[in-house]
């Protein structure tokens, strides 16, 4: 081992190379707002979404079906996989109040400036949301890194040359899906839907916004080869696909058909609909008057377009993947894809994700392809991981130790066992349409896998089984009374045992009164300075 600085003047960020004398390329996709029904083996209609690409890294990779985000937000989620920690605010900048941090700063250290460091030519197209000024330090100026919650399509100058040059026009709604305010009738929030050109043309697949990111990383890959012949890449693809409003270009109506007869309406969705659900966090009735969907036939074509924006995104990613096997880049490329966050998915008659503690918010997919790795089968591992895990695992793979900041593990040490190195996974919520913040955790005891939720804001709970391909809160039923406590006791453990969390025990100890009798209530104010 041998120690050096990211800033060797000031010795600042310290850290270890290992000696290793091959360093593969390093090829991270990541999607957007994906709901589990599309990549979990136990939801139906993952048997009939087709992503034979993204799929194809089953053929010497590994899929880990309990993957997490440490927050359902856009910012904060990108925040943990870039650092390798539980994120440092909890809110996306377009709607974080005066006062709160949100985006990452320039002195903030992420697994980026350690692959740069160690000689990596590093690359970057699509969406970054956790501040401009981070990136542009360590990716370098000529970068496209756009620093918005959606994309900015005909801002982008890139794009549109790109489409000016296949002779298509600015794209324009022929057929959007919109919920209804409170009234039912009044149209209100829109998810997008299909898309054609200004002139009423058909609007091609290959002129999609998500297709044009594929295609230029491509081009950052074929540059990089000529920057830097024989010095190793990284290269990250940040789609904004399939998050909602949706864009579904030509040559998808079979599809859509198709995908629209299998679709059920979530056994939930009417959970809320008539003022009911008088056991769920309120927050979640907010946000059902936010979204309107109160039409099954709506919710029905928005699942299947949420489905058909994937596909689309994986015909994206199949153009990647055919010029890395192309260019020979594929067996020396670690490749990993992920998501930031989840989707509903329209249970609970909801969209999008937000400020509550459903577990299809917090799930993202996980597939690993290691580099060189040839012939192997594909392994699924049922082993909790989170984002923060993805900052190690790329950082041993190029040769580095992970950063000692670091909170997760490498996921390719996890193959051979299935095991981990101890993480105790923390959710937090924030700002999103709602302002909601609260504290999350999981544990199993004895058959089932808990995932629990504290909104600190309202003083609801939550309580789910993770196995469940309906996740219903029952932190209500009687019969799961002692598991409710085990959790409570197990959230208040973790609250006090870091400086991070502790802020929430005050009111969590409150809500929770009965479970702490027994415990001084001496500075409950927290009078006595806490380093």
């Amino acid at each position: 081992m041998s120690v050096k600085f990211l800033h060797p003047k000031t010795r600042q960020g310290a850290f270890e190379t290992a000696g290793l004398r091959h360093r593969p390329n390093i090829i991270l996709i990541t999607v957007d707002m994906i709901s589990p029904d599309c990549y979990l083996p136990s939801r139906p209609l993952s048997q009939h979404i087709e992503t034979p690409n993204i799929l194809s890294l089953l053929q010497q990779g590994h899929r880990f079906n309990n993957a997490f985000t440490p927050s359902p937000l856009c910012g904060p989620a990108r925040a943990a996989i870039c650092t390798g920690m539980h994120p440092p605010y909890l809110s996306n900048g377009e709607r974080t109040p005066s006062g709160m941090k949100s985006d990452l700063e320039p002195g903030d250290l992420i697994f980026q400036d350690y692959l740069k460091q160690q000689g990596y030519n590093l690359k970057h197209v699509g969406k970054c949301h956790v501040g401009a000024p981070k990136f542009i330090e360590t990716f370098g100026e000529n970068l496209h890194a756009w620093d918005r919650w959606g994309p900015p399509v005909m801002d982008d100058d890139r794009y549109i040359d790109y489409i000016g040059a296949m002779g298509v026009t600015a794209p324009r709604y022929s057929r959007e899906l919109r919920g209804t305010l409170a009234d039912r009738n009044t149209a209100s929030t829109s998810f997008g839907g299909w898309i054609e050109q200004q002139n009423g043309d058909a609007f091609p697949r290959d002129a999609h916004y998500s297709v044009f990111l594929a295609e230029l990383a491509i081009r950052q890959l074929k540059a990089s080869q000529m920057q830097a012949p024989g010095k190793p890449v990284f290269a990250q693809i940040d789609f904004f696909d399939p998050h909602q409003p949706y864009s579904i270009p030509h040559g998808y109506a079979q599809r859509y058909d198709y995908l629209r007869s299998v679709v059920q309406v979530p056994a939930s969705f009417h959970d809320l609909q008539n003022a009911g659900g008088t056991d769920q966090n309120p927050i979640f009735r907010l946000y059902h008057r936010y979204w309107g969907l109160y039409d099954e036939a709506l919710v029905k074509d928005y699942i299947a377009c949420h489905l058909l924006q994937v596909e689309l995104v994986d015909y994206a990613i199949g153009k990647l993947f055919a010029y890395l096997r192309e260019a020979g880049l594929w067996d020396d490329s670690l490749i990993l894809f992920t998501a930031d966050h989840g989707e509903m998915n329209g249970r609970l008659g909801l969209a999008d994700k937000g400020s509550y503690f459903h577990p299809d918010i917090f799930r993202v997919p996980m597939l690993v392809k290691p580099a060189g790795n040839r012939g192997v089968a594909a392994k699924d591992i049922a082993t909790p991981v989170s984002l923060v895990d993805l900052a190690p695992t790329i950082l041993q793979a190029a040769g580095l130790e992970p950063a000692v900041q670091m909170e997760g593990a490498s996921l390719l040490d996890m193959v051979p066992t299935g095991s981990r190195p101890a993480l105790e996974q923390v959710y937090q919520l924030g700002i999103h349409v709602g302002t909601n913040f609260g504290f999350g955790c999981q544990l199993p005891l004895g058959d089932t896998h808990w995932f629990y939720g504290y909104s600190a804001t309202t003083g609801c709970e939550e309580l789910y089984d993770l196995g469940a391909v309906e996740p219903v809160n029952v932190i209500n039923d009687p019969a799961l009374t002692q598991v409710r406590a085990r959790m409570v006791q197990h959230a208040a453990t973790l609250m006090r045992s870091d400086k991070r969390w502790s802020g929430y025990f005050s009111s969590f100890r409150l809500h929770n009164m009965e479970h702490f009798m027994d415990e001084s209530l001496d500075d409950i104010q927290m009078l006595k300075p806490q380093a």
